[in-house]
């Protein structure tokens, strides 16, 4: 029994995903839960496990493609893991049908073109396999396309008649010709000209077609190098890259040397990026985000020369020998220490019910620019964690997130983020809200700068906190204030334990 494998939802409400890559190839024997393929979603990169035992019949999309969720993707044997049965050896001259459907279409295709075929409105009895005829070589097949017919529908549509005329040749319908009275034989209205022949589409496979598409060219316009005379990627490439090929016109020649020289530098310096997945899922929500919470950001600078020194000793502690220790952890701690202290800012806006959804436990967001595009995973629970769990969880989180591991799980509930663009070397910035948050912290680089310290002017270890939140649910007074607890507990971190 051959079975589909559907693209399912591997997130909330997802609807498509793009095939990175196939681990399996057709004739290849699987089993239950074996890895099968990867795919890109808009929110992770995910391994698909198989549900069925069996053997590999086809791939019904390919890498680099973009399929909907509900798509088949897979074809698999349930039966071939464990060897399909015996099939009985056809006799010889006979073209013996595969399946009852491979019967019936083909009962269908030899009733329409053999003489002596079944009256039109008549049905062949169900299962009858018919007879192969002088047309049809020995021991050959009919080849089927797609899946063939149901059986028992392999009723013969009846053609239409065209009416008689007077005069006409009985055999086929005569042509009228230009003139009084004129009838052209069938043998000379054969030679009538017809319709020109539609143009051949190019073959090509879907990722190059995208390519062609994104790159302007026109695939008909070109020659292909590839197996079977296919249309390659590099084809495409060369092909926008030559000023002669866009969508089949020709190029008008230069009218002096120095447009034709600038047309040459330009060749092959531009590049175009498919947007999807992460990047694709990224720029929506960051659409969305921007043009529906009114945001407003605003900014510390801080001095946290104490900090540094914190981070410094707790470097040496065993509690924190196995993980990394980085000014990010102390702001993320206090951070969470302020959304205890003012917890409307850890809310989300609920729309259609009106409603501002206040959340008493924190799922901390970090920013991470991974490879596929910016990712924010989540770490569940944070207020809840040690400042030695709280060091490990970041770590886990970011080399999951860098290395594209994350799961639709670790990218999803996020209540409160914090972006570092102080790893950049950026001082500040104004972050753009995670859809359904209410307030992100931007972390600048720390740096050496002259200060006012204890009264005298010195040189300190100064940072700028940047935060943003959304105007409906945090006003100004709440935002400061948030703001304001930060910056005070990086400049005193024993304000943590006194707040905590």
């Amino acid at each position: 029994m051959n079975k589909e494998f559907k693209l399912p939802d591997v997130g909330e409400g997802l609807t498509e995903a793009d095939i990175v890559s196939w681990h399996v190839k057709p004739g290849d024997t699987i089993e239950d839960g074996q890895v099968i393929v990867e795919i890109e979603t808009a929110k992770a990169v995910v391994e698909l496990p198989s549900p069925y035992a069996g053997t590999v019949t086809g791939l019904l999309v390919e890498e680099g493609q973009t399929v909907d969720v509900g798509t088949p993707i897979i074809a698999v044997d349930v039966a071939g893991a464990d060897g399909a049965a015996d099939t009985p050896a056809a006799e010889p001259g006979a073209a013996e049908p595969a399946t009852a459907e491979a019967a019936a279409a083909q009962a269908a295709v030899q009733g329409a073109t053999e003489p002596g075929a079944t009256e039109p409105g008549a049905t062949k009895p169900e299962g009858a396999v018919p007879d192969a005829g002088a047309d049809t070589p020995p021991g050959r097949q009919a080849v089927l396309v797609g899946y063939g017919v149901k059986p028992g529908s392999t009723t013969r549509r009846a053609r239409k008649k065209p009416p008689t005329r007077p005069g006409s040749y009985p055999s086929s319908p005569a042509i009228p010709q230009g003139g009084p009275g004129g009838l052209v034989p069938p043998n000379r209205a054969a030679t009538q000209p017809g319709p020109p022949p539609p143009t051949p589409r190019a073959l090509a496979k879907p990722p190059v077609r995208r390519l062609a598409r994104d790159l302007g060219v026109d695939l008909s316009a070109l020659t292909g190098t590839g197996p079977e005379g296919s249309v390659t990627r590099e084809d495409v490439q060369q092909a926008a890259g030559d000023a002669t090929v866009r969508s089949g016109y020709p190029a008008a020649a230069p009218t002096d040397e120095r447009p034709a020289a600038a047309t040459a530098s330009q060749q092959g310096t531009e590049e175009r990026i498919p947007v999807r997945g992460v990047r694709k899922h990224t720029a929506a929500a960051m659409v969305a985000s921007a043009f529906t919470a009114p945001h407003v950001t605003e900014f510390l600078q801080v001095d946290v020369t104490e900090t540094m020194a914190a981070v410094r000793r707790a470097r040496e502690l065993p509690e924190f020998a196995e993980v990394k220790v980085s000014p990010l952890l102390f702001v993320a701690k206090a951070l969470l220490v302020a959304v205890g202290r003012h917890p409307m800012v850890n809310s989300t806006w609920d729309e259609a019910a009106q409603e501002i959804v206040v959340k008493h436990y924190v799922n901390l967001g970090i920013a991470v620019a991974a490879e596929r595009g910016l990712l924010v995973p989540n770490v569940k629970g944070a207020q809840a964690l040690s400042l030695a769990g709280l060091a490990r969880a970041l770590d886990e989180l970011a080399a999951t997130a860098r290395s594209g591991k994350a799961t639709p799980g670790d990218l999803t509930g996020g209540t409160i983020t914090i972006t570092n663009v102080g790893v950049f070397g950026v001082d500040a910035g104004t972050p753009i809200l995670t859809p359904g948050e209410a307030a992100i912290l931007a972390f600048g680089q720390v740096r050496d700068a002259p200060w006012v310290y204890q009264g005298e002017l010195a040189v300190r270890k100064v940072t700028t906190l940047s935060l943003s939140f959304d105007h409906r649910i945090v006003d100004g007074q709440l935002g400061s204030a948030v703001l304001r607890d930060v910056g005070s507990m990086l400049e005193d971190p024993v304000r943590m334990l006194a707040w905590s």
